[in-house]
């Protein structure tokens, strides 16, 4: 079995070490685009073109589920994706995690990029799945650039912007883009702090678990088996194969994938 996995970049690895756990005999495909990140300023139609590429270098490995662990991709190419690719290989979006965070009532922030933050896609998510919660949107300028590049000072110095515009009774935060779960805990940390006494912790809730248990359900392999781990990893970055990109080794998700066997491609 093989999952493919896209993004513009790093973010992908949250779902990716997701899918690992759940099925560690599962070969893995990481497709990114570091030659044309960042996404979210593009325009839709351009992101698609990006978006559309990275897909088939992806697909090119023959894997049997292709999860688009990136939230920019998922809004606006996703139906380009599934017309081109599907059926004969499942494509799997990314929505942030607004239904299961509005669920347990109480106020909710979503966390997301300045592009998506008051974006329609995301007001019409907050309508259909708010569940009626009081929600407030939280832009996080810099956020996933500084995730991206392993910037220990300025992923704090967003962090701590974003913070501060999240009212302190927040109940849950919903993590809207696929870099904020590889800091998931400095974000728990900083909404934390000055928290009013006796509140309970806040709730984050990220997409990387649900994502990678969809693509299995898809495929009919959610269940681990008692094989032997695969381990083995391919990494295309533009659509040339490589290993993990040094940032990504910042972080638990990449060191537990960077324990993987590389694929050596073919002479």
């Amino acid at each position: 079995m093989k999952i493919a996995l896209m993004d513009s970049g790093i973010g992908l690895l949250a779902a990716a070490a997701a899918v690992r756990r759940l099925r560690p005999d599962a070969e893995l495909v990481l497709s990114s685009d570091p030659d044309g990140m960042p996404w979210g300023p593009r325009t839709p139609d351009d992101v698609t073109e990006h978006a559309l590429a990275v897909a088939r270098a992806a697909a090119a490995h023959r894997p049997d589920a292709l999860i688009v662990a990136c939230n920019t991709a998922s809004v606006h190419a996703l139906p380009a994706l599934r017309a081109e690719l599907e059926p004969a290989l499942p494509v799997i979006g990314t929505v942030p995690a607004i239904k299961p965070a509005a669920a347990g009532g109480g106020r909710v922030a979503i966390w997301a990029t300045p592009a998506t933050t008051g974006s329609p896609y995301q007001r019409g998510l907050i309508r259909d799945f708010g569940e009626g919660a009081d929600v407030t949107e939280v832009p996080c300028p810099g956020l996933a650039d500084a995730v991206q590049e392993a910037d220990e000072a300025a992923i704090d110095g967003s962090v701590a912007a974003a913070a501060a515009l999240t009212p302190m009774d927040v109940r849950a935060v919903v993590l809207g883009c696929t870099h904020y779960e590889l800091v998931a805990e400095r974000i728990r940390a900083a909404v934390g702090a000055g928290r009013p006494e006796g509140l309970p912790p806040v709730v984050l809730h990220g997409s990387a678990g649900a994502v990678a248990a969809q693509a299995l359900r898809r495929i009919g392999a959610v269940h681990t088996p008692a094989a032997t781990p695969c381990n083995r990893m391919t990494v295309l970055l533009s659509g040339r194969e490589s290993g993990l990109p040094e940032a990504a080794l910042a972080y638990l998700e990449g060191r537990f994938l960077g324990a993987a066997e590389p694929v050596t491609p073919a002479p």
